[in-house]
């Protein structure tokens, strides 16, 4: 399993790599080239899902496993 991430800002396409959280989603990034604050696109559960290189470890696990995808803070 993979744990950074470079995320993508989709304003000023500022790359960044990140450790990814494995006990929680993160919601909420704010670029450190221009500021903006980012949010999960509709459908995606964390920032790392919709701007990251690497989608966030519960749904590696999911790929992995062949199990349906639950992100972080889904339902068990």
């Amino acid at each position: 399993m993979q744990l950074q991430s470079t995320l993508t800002c989709p304003r000023c396409s500022h790359p960044t790599t990140e450790t990814m959280p494995t006990d929680a989603c993160q919601f909420f990034y704010e670029c450190t080239g221009c500021g903006t604050l980012l949010r999960p696109n509709a459908g995606d559960c964390c920032v790392f899902c919709s701007f990251g290189d690497v989608p966030c470890p519960p749904i590696q696990e999911a790929r992995q496993s062949g199990q349906p995808a639950r992100c972080c803070s889904g339902p068990p």
